[in-house]
Formats: C-alpha cells, sequence, structure tokens
C-alpha cells in the first residue's frame, strides 16, 4: 500500500471546458457538471455530506481530456432542488441518480464515490451490475469495520430513533463542525480553501437541516445492505481503486483495506491527509485515477 506525499493543484489546468447544467428527473431539477467528449467511455462522480459537486472542481477538467465526466449535486445538496414532499432517504436519492443517469444516456459508466456518494453509488451497482464499468472509492465505505467510533451517536439514533436520540446529530450540520470535517487529519490546513466549507453550510442554510438530519438517520440503511453490496463485489469483481484519506475520522483505513476481502484485485492506497483527501492531494488523485482508468476501461480522445 502506498503513502503518497501532498501537493497542490496548477493554477492552470488543460482540459474542456466545464458545462454547468441542469436537468428535471421526477420532479427534481438535478443540477451537474459536465465535461469531455460524449463519445468517451463516462466517469460519473458522486460527492457526499458537506459537499456538493463543486469538490470536482479541478478534477474534472483533469479527467475530461480522455472521459466524459458527469458530476451531479445529489437531492439535498449543492444547486438540486427537489419538490416539497421529497423523503429524504438514501434509497430516493439512488432513485433519482438512477434515472438522472438514464436521462443522460449513460448505458455504462465508471463511478467515483466519496462519503455518502458511496451508498448512493452502491445502490446502482447492486441494481446494475452490467453498467459499472470500475469503481474509484476515495473515503467511500463499504464496510462495518471502516466505521469510526465517531458513529456512536448515529448507531444509537438508528437502533433508537427517538426525538432526543435525533436532536443529538444536529451538531453535524453546524458551521464549526463542517470546518472540523473538512481540517480534522490534515497536515497543513491552509491548503483547504475556506469556499469549500462555507458553500456545505450555505446550502443547509438554504436548503434546511430536516434533510441532512433525515439522511444521518437513514444511514443505518445503508450499512444493513452490505452483505448484498459484498456479493456483489463477489460476483463481478468491478476494476476498484479504493484511495483514501489515512486520517479520516468518520471512516477508518480498515474499510478500505476491506475491499480486497471479496474482490482481491482491487488496489489500495492510503494518502496522509483526512476526510475530504481531494482538497489536499487532488493532483495525486486524479493521476492515480487516469492511471487505473486506462488499465481498466481505456480511454477516449477528444
Amino acid at each position: 500500500m502506498d503513502t503518497i506525499a501532498a501537493t497542490t493543484f496548477p493554477a492552470n489546468v488543460a482540459g474542456d471546458p466545464v458545462h454547468h447544467r441542469t436537468l428535471e428527473v421526477q420532479g427534481t431539477s438535478v443540477f451537474y457538471r459536465e465535461a469531455g467528449a460524449p463519445q468517451a467511455p463516462a466517469v460519473l462522480l458522486l460527492h457526499g455530506f458537506g459537499a456538493s459537486s463543486h469538490m470536482f472542481r479541478n478534477l474534472i477538467p483533469q479527467l475530461a481530456r480522455h472521459y466524459h465526466v458527469i458530476a451531479p449535486d445529489l437531492p439535498g445538496f449543492g444547486q438540486t432542488t427537489t419538490p416539497p414532499d421529497f423523503r429524504y432517504t438514501f434509497d430516493n436519492l439512488a432513485e433519482v441518480i438512477d434515472a438522472f443517469t438514464t436521462a443522460k444516456g449513460l448505458a455504462r459508466y465508471a463511478i467515483y464515490v466519496f462519503d455518502y456518494g458511496a451508498p448512493v453509488g452502491w445502490r446502482l451497482a447492486v441494481k446494475h451490475p452490467q453498467k459499472i464499468s470500475a469503481i474509484v472509492s476515495q473515503n467511500g465505505n463499504a464496510y462495518e469495520e471502516g466505521l469510526s467510533a465517531g458513529w456512536a451517536d448515529m448507531r444509537k439514533a438508528w437502533a433508537e430513533p427517538t426525538a432526543a436520540n435525533r436532536e443529538a446529530l444536529r451538531r453535524f450540520n453546524t458551521p464549526d463542525m463542517l470546518r472540523w470535517q473538512y481540517t480534522e487529519g490534515v497536515r497543513d490546513t491552509s491548503l483547504i480553501a475556506p469556499e469549500t466549507y462555507q458553500l456545505a453550510a450555505a446550502a443547509i442554510d438554504r436548503i434546511g437541516v430536516e434533510p441532512q438530519m433525515d439522511l444521518l438517520l437513514d444511514y443505518g440503511s445503508n450499512v444493513a445492505q452490505y452483505p448484498e453490496l459484498h456479493a456483489f463485489f463477489r460476483r463481478h469483481q468491478p476494476p476498484t481503486l479504493a484511495i483514501w484519506g489515512r486520517n479520516d475520522p468518520f471512516f477508518t483505513p480498515p474499510g478500505a483495506e476491506a475491499f480486497r476481502r471479496d474482490n482481491p484485485q482491487a488496489e489500495v492506497r492510503f494518502l496522509d491527509t483526512g476526510h475530504f483527501a481531494i482538497e489536499t492531494h487532488g493532483d495525486e488523485i486524479a493521476a492515480a485515477m487516469l492511471a487505473f482508468l486506462e488499465r481498466s476501461i481505456g480511454s477516449g480522445t477528444q
């Protein structure tokens, strides 16, 4: 397993222009970023909690030199807007993104999953294994041993979803906690652009904190579905790269190493950083992804 030192993005990243668009799907207006030649192999980027497709702002142009890259904002995040009666569960998030990929004509695609994007991507993979060409998991957990002690309050709320246990989770959505999730485990916090967590906090203020509370309460459903996901890994053996911030306070290194249990050919690499590894090690992630995707699915040209 490799440990990679931090570098920063170049000032100007060559690549295809990034387009910012919306698509109406099942009453939801899905905002997404898109770049690259449509005929090139497709890569779907799925962000997580405390983020949006903004987290891929520097990665997209690098991948778009060879791939058709699409990064939607999940319902409840970023610029995506949902109908008033939308229920914030991971099943429903996955249903919207599944319909979104169909509307975009993605018959086969690689997925990059991070944090909440992982259970969304895992549902797509289990439902449509023939569509998944490769998997990149950046701190996108798939095994229970990857859940740190930091999940204790969530576990308590999953087991006993009382009003008091739900209320105890509200602090995870405060600006200070969002900032902490970006900086914890990072050697040089000056690499973290403040607008990253500020934009996440602004989205929570705009959309509301209750959808985030609903998703924290529903996260236990993801753990319950792990056995089905592991069966998918064993049966289909998708090319997999787990590239992990080793100092993540929520998803620990054993969660990355566990991918090899059901998929022995999975590649595992560690970065000396925290949860939002792409903010400090974006160049390393991009380089590792490009090499991995070239080996796994080839590449296109523009």
